[in-house]
């Protein structure tokens, strides 16, 4: 399996796992908590058919990467990206990312700028802030996410079990938009990863992304359904998209979080008309 090496802790490399296919222009594919690439598995066969080189890779923490005792922080997420991006040498590359991952987009473009990314996809975003506090009075309460720490240290696989029903809507959406077999799937991916960092993860998605929002000078387009159970539709994609100029929103009526398995062909047709697929020129 192919690593890249990010760091060190004490004796051991802090390696991330990541899948390089195809050729042409390179899109990456940024996960959300507390999964790996693996959850990418409907949009991967889409871009690499329509023309693109596809690149996953997994979060340190999570999936097949190393698990440190630190560094889940977006300072750090985004330094990461970055080695990535430099040892892969990629250049022209579209940013994709789902949830959690929209933060290592949005800080890599805020701190590292765009010389290597010509556009940016958000799926179901964190920016641009989602902590309530004086200044940001449309955020979300601090309670909600001390809530979410302490049922991780109490029993982190059932808090698995109710992140996974509100990332899906389970009770609105089984048998319909998602099977009881993909719901194991993801809760199995999940469990298996970092104790440490899924629990360290909340405190990054209190991360205050406006600086950063301010900073990004690449076409992004954002997409989030109506009833995201996980990261109110409200509080994110329709408040970060004005503040993008030029940048795209697509509503999905009606769609929870999780949008790249549950709605993938709305999500990747979206994806690729944005891009401007090679495939779909060609049609």
């Amino acid at each position: 399996m192919p690593f890249i090496t990010v760091g060190t802790e004490n004796s051991a490399p802090i390696d991330l796992y990541y899948e390089d296919h195809g050729s042409g222009q390179p899109v990456v594919l940024i996960h959300g908590f507390p999964f790996s690439g693996a959850t990418w598995e409907k949009q991967v066969p889409a871009l690499l058919s329509s023309g693109y080189r596809t690149i996953t890779y997994d979060r340190r923490g999570f999936g097949n990467s190393a698990q440190p005792a630190a560094g889940y922080d977006y300072d750090t997420f985004a330094a990461d990206l970055d080695v990535l991006m430099t040892e892969l040498d990629l250049r022209d590359a579209i940013l994709v990312g789902h949830s959690m991952g929209t933060g290592e987009v949005t800080r890599y473009l805020g701190r590292y700028g765009s010389d290597r990314v010509s556009r940016a996809v958000l799926l179901a975003p964190l920016a641009p802030f989602l902590l309530k506090t004086a200044d940001n009075p449309e955020g979300v309460d601090q309670s909600l996410f001390d809530g979410f720490k302490q049922a991780i240290q109490h029993d982190r696989f059932a808090f698995l079990t109710q992140f996974c029903n509100n990332f899906f809507n389970w009770e609105q959406n089984k048998g319909k938009l998602v099977t009881e077999e993909a719901y194991r799937a993801h809760w199995q991916i999940g469990a298996r990863a970092s104790a440490i960092g899924t629990l360290q993860s909340v405190d990054a998605w209190l991360t205050d992304f406006r600086g950063d929002v301010s900073r990004i000078d690449v076409p992004v387009l954002i997409v989030q359904g109506t009833e995201d159970n996980v990261l109110p539709y409200p509080a994110t994609g329709q408040r970060l998209q004005p503040l993008l100029a030029g940048s795209q929103l697509i509503t999905l009526n009606g769609a929870p979080h999780g949008t790249p398995w549950t709605n993938a062909a709305d999500v990747n047709h979206a994806i690729l008309e944005f891009t401007g697929a090679p495939a779909m020129a060609r049609a």
